[in-house]
């Protein structure tokens, strides 16, 4: 299977880097094609400009930028997110890319009139969400979970329409034993040879 990472961390020493390296390793024991796209290693700049916002729904230029990422999108079969939860959510480097990345023309189709909007990138079947996140299980489902929702629910709808997806947390992450770490890093790695080829 095309497997696209799109990974967020700026330490390269964090366990989320530990993380994306375990899938990186499983997918290729797995025998998958893998693609990785480092926000942070690109210098990714998450920042929408005037003139491209302006300029977003031109489906002739708003994604002359990202020509490379779109690349791989359109390549991809699936994709995994590897990054950490910040204030419940999604890093902004990688909310950015989302926005950046995600035009009318090319992600989606704008609604009309007569219809909603339809997804694009139909050739990615299969949605993979990991991340890291300091609250508990309780605190992160009393605050909605915001970015595992943008993931699951908001980019999936713009994927393959029976997309699957699967999700893996480490909760407490500041205060957990470095043996728990290792026991989730076991659970990725599982999760990751179990994706088909």
């Amino acid at each position: 299977m095309n497997v696209l990472v799109v990974y967020c961390h700026p330490c390269a020493d964090s366990f989320t880097a530990a993380v994306r390296d375990v899938v990186v390793a499983a997918l290729h024991e797995g025998n998958h094609a893998c693609h990785e796209i480092d926000l942070y290693g690109e210098k990714f700049d998450p920042v929408m400009s005037d003139a491209e916002r302006r300029g977003y729904h031109d489906e002739a230029t708003n994604l002359l930028p990202f020509a490379e990422h779109a690349a791989r999108l359109l390549w991809a079969e699936m994709v995994v997110f590897v990054y950490p939860t910040w204030w419940y959510g999604l890093p902004a480097m990688l909310k950015g890319w989302l926005e950046r990345v995600m035009v009318p023309g090319f992600a989606f189709k704008m609604p009309t009139a007569h219809r909603g909007s339809r997804p694009n990138l139909t050739n990615i079947r299969r949605l993979m969400v990991l991340t890291t996140c300091g609250a508990t299980p309780l605190v992160s489902w009393v605050m909605g979970q915001p970015g595992r929702r943008t993931l699951l629910r908001g980019f999936r709808s713009v994927c393959h329409m029976r997309c699957r997806t699967s999700f893996l947390a480490l909760y407490k992450m500041d205060s957990v034993s470095m043996a728990k770490r290792n026991r989730h890093l076991a659970r990725v790695r599982q999760a990751v040879l179990g994706i088909p080829s």
